[in-house]
């Protein structure tokens, strides 16, 4: 036992640094992209540039999309059960949270993006009806992989919103929202999906591009922990716990792996909030609001 627990003592650290080094990685890649598709990089690294992160793996951005496409196929039947498992139903709360930050009114147009199974879709229909007694909010939700959209679907047919005009399904590309109009939209939701994306500034600026003026952009997504105690204890969770939650409960553990590796290689806040403030949005403040000692954090911004 305290064989053990020496080992351990000395993992954690060296975790620890490998997290930071990757940490910085991932700032130093969303700033390149940052820089957008008029950019010119430097000659010796252009290879590089057509680069970008799946996990802790450098794979080619054409990959990307292919292999976390592949992923979310896998855990699509058992996203909702894993994601209370993972989070113990904290993302519930979370997501309560999410919409009541953003007090939808009466006649709401909501483009949720990466809606998958429809838990941000349906708490906003719930949260206009119950709040305002009112149906004629719609939302659309729009997702790249048809496995998820297809749980979302199959969830809402047992709702009072089935077969109305309240909700609507959409397969397409964050990146290239082609289907939807210029200024048509009151508020753009995504949670837990941005990070997902192969360039997080392309997402960013589509959603400018749809929202109306004064329209709401709105991310709900795992961040950074600061606190260095909290922090460990989350990284045991994160890399020891939930890959093996995944095996148990979905038969996958590579998937929830990745899952997990994405979270620490997507930007933390201020670095976030700097590529909401470049797309053409407002914030309010610092610009984002941490939950849970920063593990999740809602960014907001506005078309002004």
């Amino acid at each position: 036992m305290s064989s053990m627990r020496a080992f351990t003592s000395m993992a954690v650290p060296a975790r620890r640094a490998l997290l930071s080094a990757r940490s910085m990685r991932s700032i130093a890649a969303y700033t390149t992209h940052a820089q957008g598709p008029n950019s010119t990089p430097d000659a010796g690294n252009s290879t590089t540039a057509q680069k970008t992160h799946f996990g802790f793996r450098d794979v080619l951005e054409s990959e990307k999309e292919q292999l976390v496409g592949k992923v979310f196929s896998n855990v699509a039947e058992k996203y909702d059960v894993m994601n209370d498992a993972m989070s113990g139903g904290v993302h519930r709360l979370w997501k309560d949270h999410f919409i009541r930050s953003m007090a939808p009114g009466p006649g709401t147009t909501l483009l949720d993006v990466a809606g998958g199974t429809g838990d941000i879709a349906m708490r906003f229909l719930d949260y206009c009806k119950n709040i305002h007694n009112d149906s004629s909010a719609t939302v659309k939700l729009v997702d790249i992989n048809p496995q998820m959209l297809k749980v979302g679907e199959q969830r809402f047919q047992s709702t009072p919103y089935a077969n109305t005009n309240q909700v609507s399904f959409l397969v397409q590309n964050a990146e290239h929202l082609d289907d939807i109009p210029d200024e048509s939209v009151d508020v753009y939701t995504i949670a837990f999906g941005i990070r997902n994306c192969t360039h997080v500034d392309r997402v960013v600026k589509e959603a400018y591009r749809v929202l109306k003026p004064g329209g709401r952009f709105m991310c709900l997504e795992f961040s950074q922990v600061e606190n260095p105690v909290i922090s460990k204890i989350y990284d045991f969770y994160s890399f020891d716990v939930i890959p093996a939650l995944g095996q148990m409960i979905a038969n996958d553990r590579e998937s929830y792996k990745y899952l997990v590796e994405s979270i620490r290689q997507f930007p933390p806040q201020p670095a976030f909030a700097k590529i909401i403030r470049d797309a053409g949005f407002s914030t309010v403040g610092k610009g984002w609001e941490d939950l849970t000692f920063g593990v999740a954090a809602i960014h907001s911004g506005f078309k002004i």
